[in-house]
């Protein structure tokens, strides 16, 4: 299993995604398309510039808890879910710490743990068996040293559902070493109706992070949380005045107004992802150079490529069709690539062409 101990002071990752993602045809995202404000019954005496936003903004965190199903004390906001997560990493581990990351990930993950001076072990997910957690590799990863435990769910990049029990199973597994569990939940509400509550609920081990980014298409709001039992939160509070002081009071307004319609917004989410899977899944479905799992829920896949180059793959779509979807080799599996179905109907429909004759070109 490969180990990561460097310490990174960048996200190449990021520095890819923030340069590629304005292709014509972009099926690199891995959220919603961005909801519009005129779909919010907003009006300007609705907001303001300047409120009480010091250890969280009382109508939001309220809204949080309710929407959550935890006491307000057990919320703490972020500027996003990165943010969140990087502030429960660094109330966490101290250098030299190990913390357990599930392999493949979100690259960004593993940047912050080792940017904290942590060593990094990785347990693996495997294609093989639809990329879902086995209990018994995690056991045998887990040491005294361990700290801490993170994972994704729903998994980014396949979207792959974790149940119930084998969160328990790992809980069970943290708690006999001391450890605790990060679970980043960004993707977990594409679920909608059918989504778990969130796995704070587990148990004392659990630590959640979350945001109304990736799902709803509300990324400009920022609108992060973690939940964490009391004590740790507000731990969380008092270490984000290293970073973030005061929020944009205007967003954290926005937010409580985009909370109070969210059932609306879910909606419409809803619809357009279960178009997108559809469309998604017939394209695959034409495809024998394609090894991919048939999209089910979720806003991303992470279909692997029979034979052939996938960064080639990559430098054609955005060279000559104008098509972008995300490398295997950020999630360290250079076979495969993610793409993103949370754009409009017509764009995934003219992106996935292009990306079928992308793919006959690379074939012949």
């Amino acid at each position: 299993m490969i180990e990561h101990t460097q310490r990174v002071m960048s996200s190449e990752y990021m520095q890819w995604a923030k340069t590629h993602l304005q292709s014509r045809f972009n099926l690199a995202s891995s959220g919603l398309m961005n909801y519009p404000l005129s779909k919010l019954p907003v009006k300007i005496n609705d907001l303001e510039l300047s409120g009480p936003s010091f250890y969280g903004y009382e109508p939001l965190q309220l809204a949080l808890a309710e929407k959550c199903n935890v006491a307000p004390e057990c919320v703490v906001a972020a500027t996003g879910t990165s943010m969140a997560n990087h502030l429960v990493m660094a109330a966490i581990i101290k250098p030299g710490d190990e913390v357990l990351i599930e392999q493949p990930t979100y690259e960004l993950l593993i940047s912050a743990a080792q940017y904290l001076g942590a060593e990094v072990k990785r347990f693996e997910r495997a294609a093989e068996k639809d990329f879902q957690i086995d209990t018994e590799k995690v056991a045998r990863m887990v040491s005294p040293r361990t700290r801490l435990i993170v994972l994704t769910n729903l998994h980014n990049p396949t979207s792959t559902l974790t149940n119930n029990e084998t969160l328990k199973e790992i809980g069970e597994v943290a708690r006999g070493f001391g450890a605790r569990i990060l679970v980043d939940e960004v993707y977990l509400e594409a679920l909608f109706a059918n989504a778990p509550p969130s796995a704070f609920h587990l148990g004392e081990e659990f630590i959640t992070t979350n945001s109304l980014t990736k799902v709803y298409g509300l990324s400009g709001l920022r609108c992060g949380w973690i939940l964490a039992r009391p004590e740790l939160a507000e731990k969380l509070w008092h270490l984000n005045d290293l970073f973030g002081v005061i929020p944009a009071h205007s967003a954290e307004r926005l937010s409580c107004i985009a909370l109070a319609h969210l059932d609306q917004i879910a909606g419409d989410a809803r619809g357009l992802l279960e178009t997108n899977s559809e469309l998604l899944n017939s394209f695959y479905e034409t495809r024998s150079d394609l090894d991919w799992s048939e999209m089910k829920y979720g806003t991303v896949s992470f279909p692997r490529l029979e034979s052939g180059s996938v960064d080639a793959l990559s430098s054609l779509l955005i060279e000559k069709y104008e098509t972008s979807v995300v490398p295997g080799r950020f999630f360290e599996n250079r076979q495969h690539f993610r793409i993103g179905i949370g754009c409009e109907t017509a764009m995934l429909k003219e992106g996935l062409e292009r990306l079928g004759k992308a793919l006959d070109e690379i074939a012949d």
